[in-house]
């Protein structure tokens, strides 16, 4: 987005004369996106302004590059290739492990190996062998020249060798070949023999681990007469059974003889007793024959009658003898119930004291198991250790007797016929690609330290103020314009050279071309240009058009003068009653480009009382163009610019023309523009492309922060794009 910029509003001053005020702002949403577009013609210009750099750079360049490819002298190698892991197993005959899991490691350290192939102590012994045919060779030298490596993911480990004769590169790689094989079988059978050693001092300590575990399980066998778990699981479930089917038959009886026991004690028992008695079933069948032989002679005599007195005595023996049967059988009959009874009690103690030894053998069974379980599997892990290591002792003895080489040369070496280096078409189309790098490299560079715009797009990007107008280079132009003028004179003085009538003739001459005849409708490009940037101006604001306006620039040298004076010409031709004043009271210019006498001016009229009209002039062959040169140069001029009479006249000059133009010092360390500009319609900055320098810009910018003054937008002066002369009178309005 541009920046705005404000003015005072001063609707009259102390006289009562009207004053400018300065128009609204106008917005450009078009310029910063056709910014966008100019990429690759910044790019293209780019190449066009440091195309001499980027050629001259680019032709020494490629020259050292060929130069040097031409005169290297030729480089050659060979190759040897050793396969250090064979497709069999004897490297892995030194190594006696337990571990599977270790198998699946890499065997080799192929860095660790690659170091030891360029050790001092191998490499030594090659260099002496080949100091009787090369005297010039040293550990160093042969070092620097050779490169050992592992080729990607395979067994294969490559050496190669540089050298410039190649004659030398097959004897010194076939030397290395025959070292490196007899390193890997002396390395192969120190492998071998330290596996013997190692084997030799475990074999003591594992028989001695089998010894002891047989003993223990030995031990643990007698002391609790074990013989296997399956075998003592089965004898104590056998048990168990054996122990239930006792333990049934026992209750059994015992419930038998309890019940006898107790029926001893009722009536029905003790019946059942007597009558299994053979003596007391006699003595009832006595007293039956007695109760019989009673009972008849009782119907035959009287109680007292001695027969059956005798007879009740005999009964009454009887039933003694009965009773006392009776009594001897039921004690009897007690003591073997009683007996028996008590038999099976002690037989069911001792039964249930085996039941619960069973059930302490079942209990201890699993610890039993578990202990012998470990015993055996710890037996049978020695046994497998020693019988391993037994085995590989004797494997490892038969290997060290054997004289097979562990590596293998599966490519031997031989002498090169092309050589490595130079690759004279690499070599040149690198040093092209490097020179044309390179001398872009150095015009970007140049045209980055370049603080000054070359193109209009990035002269919007930056500034984002409306681009008013781009006016075409002309060299004729320009040369007329800076060689009438010298530059400024640091301090703020400034001296101007009158180059004499012949200058500015030729000025002349080139503003009448530019906007006189041409074979294009009468107009050149120049005026085309300058007919845009008029008609831009005015179409700034519709409500109110421009009345009057300042034109200065960043700093000297852009321009700013002859795109005042230019304006004026063009706006005259429009038909517009133009004043054109030089304000520039320290580096006048406009008296030089209308050819008109300094001797009195601006100065004059505000530092004396002379009247406005004897200062005014009117341009030859320009009835509309009226000319108020800078007069004398006086001391102080920001003094005269900042006075009461100053700004009654440019409210003078305001109502008095159609458009009033000011031509005013640069911004950059001056404050000139910033007092005149508030009283005017706004201020019009001239950026001179491939000279204003950023910094300046910038810091004109900055001023400008700090005055009310109205920006207006920029002129592009000197453009020198192809492009410009078909679409500049599209730059603003699209």
């Amino acid at each position: 987005m541009m920046e705005n910029y404000s003015i005072r509003p001063l609707s009259s001053n102390q006289n009562g004369m009207a004053m400018p005020q300065s128009p609204p702002m106008q917005t450009f949403p078009g310029f910063e996106e056709e910014g966008k577009s100019f990429d690759a013609r910044q790019f293209l210009g780019i190449l066009q302004r440091r195309a001499l750099v980027i050629a001259g750079v680019a032709t020494i360049v490629m020259g050292i590059a060929a130069y040097s490819t031409l005169k290297e002298k030729p480089i050659y190698q060979g190759n040897i290739q050793l396969l250090v892991e064979p497709v069999n197993e004897d490297s892995t005959l030194g190594k006696v492990t337990v571990d599977n899991a270790a198998a699946s490691k890499p065997i080799l350290d192929y860095a660790s190996q690659i170091q030891i192939l360029k050790s001092p102590e191998l490499m030594n012994t090659i260099v002496k062998d080949l100091k009787t045919l090369y005297p010039d060779i040293t550990y160093d030298s042969l070092l620097q020249s050779l490169t050992i490596n592992r080729l990607g993911d395979t067994k294969i480990i490559e050496v190669s060798y540089v050298s410039y004769d190649p004659s030398r590169i097959k004897v010194v790689l076939d030397k290395i070949a025959k070292s490196y094989l007899d390193y890997s079988l002396e390395k192969r059978k120190t492998k071998l023999r330290q596996g013997v050693k190692f084997v030799d001092q475990q074999l003591p300590s594992i028989k001695n681990r089998v010894d002891r575990l047989q003993r223990e399980l030995q031990i643990f066998r007698q002391k609790y007469d074990f013989i296997s778990p399956e075998t003592e699981a089965g004898e104590i479930t056998g048990r168990f059974s054996n122990l239930s089917t006792q333990r049934t038959a026992l209750n059994q009886q015992l419930a038998i003889s309890r019940a006898n026991f107790a029926s001893l004690g009722k009536e029905q028992g003790e019946l059942a007793a007597l009558n299994n008695a053979v003596v007391y079933q006699q003595l009832v069948g006595q007293l039956r024959q007695l109760d019989v032989q009673l009972s008849g002679e009782s119907a035959r005599f009287q109680a007292d009658n001695p027969t059956i007195q005798t007879l009740e005595e005999k009964r009454q023996n009887i039933l003694s003898l009965m009773q006392q049967e009776s009594q001897r059988i039921m004690g009897v009959k007690y003591a073997e119930v009683a007996t028996q009874l008590q038999s099976l009690e002690v037989q069911s103690q001792v039964l249930a004291q085996s039941e619960r030894l069973a059930e302490q053998q079942a209990k201890l069974l699993p610890i039993l198991s578990r202990r012998y379980t470990e015993l055996q599997r710890d037996l049978q892990i020695a046994t497998e250790s020693l019988n391993r290591f037994l085995t590989t002792r004797e494997t490892l003895q038969i290997q060290v007797a054997q004289t097979e080489l562990p590596w293998e040369l599966i490519k031997a070496a031989v002498q090169p016929q092309a050589p490595i280096s130079p690759d004279i078409s690499r070599n040149l189309s690198l040093g092209l690609v490097s020179s044309l790098v390179l001398g872009l490299g150095i015009g970007f560079l140049l045209e980055k330290a370049d603080n000054t715009y070359h193109a209009v797009g990035s002269l919007k990007e930056d500034i984002k103020l409306p681009v008013l107008g781009i006016l075409p280079f002309d060299r004729k132009l320009q040369n007329s314009q800076y060689h009438a003028l010298t530059p400024a004179v640091p301090g703020g003085k400034t001296t101007v050279v009158n180059e004499g009538q012949e200058g500015i003739s030729g000025l002349s001459s080139i503003f009448g071309r530019q906007f006189g005849s041409s074979s294009n409708n009468g107009r050149g490009k120049f005026g085309e240009a300058l007919q845009v940037l008029f008609a831009n101006i005015q179409l700034l604001t519709l409500e109110r058009p421009i009345r009057s306006l300042v034109i200065s620039s960043a700093l000297p040298g852009d321009g700013k003068s002859t795109v005042a004076f230019q304006l004026a010409q063009t706006s005259a031709a429009m038909g517009k009653r133009v004043l054109l004043v030089d304000a520039d009271l320290r580096r006048p210019q406009l008296h030089n480009l209308s050819d008109l006498n300094n001797v009195q001016g601006l100065s004059s009229v505000i530092s004396t009382n002379l009247p406005v009209d004897q200062v005014i002039q009117q341009m030859p062959g320009m009835n509309n163009l009226s000319v108020m040169t800078a007069g004398p140069i006086l001391p102080d001029p920001t003094k005269l610019l900042s006075s009461e009479k100053m700004k009654q006249l440019m409210a003078y000059f305001h109502q008095s023309f159609d458009l009033v133009i000011y031509d005013v010092p640069c911004l950059v360390g001056m404050v000139d523009a910033r007092l005149l500009a508030p009283y005017t319609d706004g201020m019009v900055l001239v950026v001179r492309l491939d000279k204003t320098d950023k910094s300046g810009l910038t810091a004109a910018q900055d001023s400008l922060k700090l005055s009310p003054a109205n920006i207006l937008g920029i002129v592009a002066n000197g453009d020198k794009s192809k492009l410009n002369e078909i679409n500049y009178s599209h730059a603003v309005y699209r």
